[in-house]
């Protein structure tokens, strides 16, 4: 990696925090996904991914940018990432899972906030995160009270743009959203200095739905028992979808899905056919939050599905159908966005009922729901998540935490009693 330090200091990074934050993230890369036994080949690609997220992958953001290319960060499924393309951008995901960043944002917002927003702050404080230090500006949403709090904290350190995204799904909310929608066209066409057509939008959204479906592809495989690919490694697959290349990684993921089927066609697993089956439902896990799933898999189980913005919220809505003008069209975009059931909304019956389907179609012996420390809004979810699944008679074990290893042991202890009882 030593290649791209002049890069890194081009970017403002403090090398000697970067320099500690890639051993650590070597580290527990090592730990979590190479120890894994009888992998797919095809995920030989992610690990070179991960291996080059802060070299490779920042080299082709910079010269995107030399070349006159915008890069947006972004922090929610909720932003169209096609209206970024079509105006010749990069999107890239910001949202952070590690501990390392956490403290940096102290004395900017509460403490009492959840690790995603504080390490998401955190990284642009503390100078580690080469994606951030590359956007041109980034977009923030208004889909919880401690995000648009940060975000006015992120705006006083580096150029930011918020989306407001309603809570409700009323027709006057879907008015306000294509409004918000409309409204980031003229900014991503003010940023880069391109106008959006109707040809360009309709093309960046062809790509984006090419790869929501490869993505389904790889998920949908995941219903096989035994299951063909762990649940760590279809997890790593969706959190590097926010950063890599959209072409490349489609096209990668297509392959890998063709090797899980594949697999699964010849009943070939990573896992014992009698191995309990978990559905993961909550919180994002944006990288490199490996923590819970390499408990429940190091403990006997396996994580068969995602009910999650880094999971089955990003890649199951598609775009409807329409006119194919730009009107039409961003119409459209935003009815897929609200179509995704994140927790922010009320009612949200909705989500419920995924969590409930997912659970059958991929036949999981019981369901974990997971709220990051201090999250109010999926932590308040837990409650009727966990009465609606017990009126399906659908195991379900409510789990809190953060990204520190501090509680591992505890958390451990806790799966292993659920595995058993699911074993029973």
């Amino acid at each position: 990696m030593s290649d791209y330090r002049c890069m890194w200091t081009g970017l403002g990074l403090d090398l000697d925090r970067h320099d500690s934050l890639l051993e650590l993230l070597g580290q527990g890369y090592a730990q979590a996904f190479l120890s894994q036994q009888n992998r797919p080949e095809g995920m030989k690609y992610f690990d070179f991914v991960v291996s080059e997220a802060h070299g490779l992958r920042i080299k082709e953001l910079v010269e995107h940018k030399s070349k006159g290319g915008t890069v947006v960060g972004t922090f929610c499924v909720y932003v169209p990432e096609d209206v970024i393309l079509a105006a010749g951008g990069i999107p890239v995901g910001l949202c952070a899972g590690a501990d390392f960043a956490v403290a940096d944002s102290d004395g900017l917002i509460p403490r009492n906030t959840c690790p995603l927003i504080r390490a998401s702050l955190g990284f642009k404080m503390n100078r580690t995160c080469p994606y951030i230090q590359a956007s041109d500006f980034v977009v923030g949403e208004t889909t919880c009270d401690g995000k648009k709090k940060m975000f006015e904290a992120m705006a006083e350190q580096h150029p930011t743009y918020i989306m407001e995204v309603p809570q409700k799904k009323t027709a006057a909310a879907r008015d306000l959203f294509i409004s918000e929608v409309k409204a980031f066209v003229s900014k991503m066409e003010s940023e880069s200095g391109r106008k959006i057509s109707a040809d360009q939008l309709a093309e960046a959204t062809r790509r984006l739905e090419a790869k929501k479906a490869a993505l389904r592809r790889l998920h949908e495989a995941r219903k096989a028992d035994p299951v063909p690919i762990s649940g760590l490694d279809a997890l790593l697959v969706s959190q590097i979808s926010f950063y890599d290349d959209i072409d490349r990684f489609t096209t990668k993921v297509n392959e890998l899905a063709d090797e899980v089927e594949a697999r699964a066609a010849e009943g070939r697993g990573v896992f014992a056919k009698s191995t309990p089956r978990i559905l993961f439902a909550g919180t994002p896990l944006p990288l490199p939050d490996w923590k819970l799933h390499s408990i429940l898999e190091s403990s006997g189980a396996t994580i068969v599905g995602e009910e999650s913005c880094v999971g089955s919220r990003y890649y199951t809505t598609t775009t409807p159908a329409n006119d194919d003008t730009l009107d039409g069209q961003l119409s459209a975009i935003s009815d897929r966005l609200l179509g995704t059931h994140c927790a922010c909304f009320t009612p949200n019956l909705e989500r419920v009922e995924d969590i409930i389907e997912m659970a059958r179609e991929y036949k999981a012996d019981g369901v974990i729901h997971y709220a990051l420390a201090f999250c109010q809004t999926y932590a308040a979810e837990a409650i009727k998540v966990e009465k609606a699944l017990k009126a399906e008679a659908i195991p379900v074990m409510s789990l809190e935490s953060d990204f520190s290893d501090n509680d591992a042991a505890q958390l451990q202890t806790r799966v292993q009693a659920f595995i058993e009882m699911l074993r029973r």
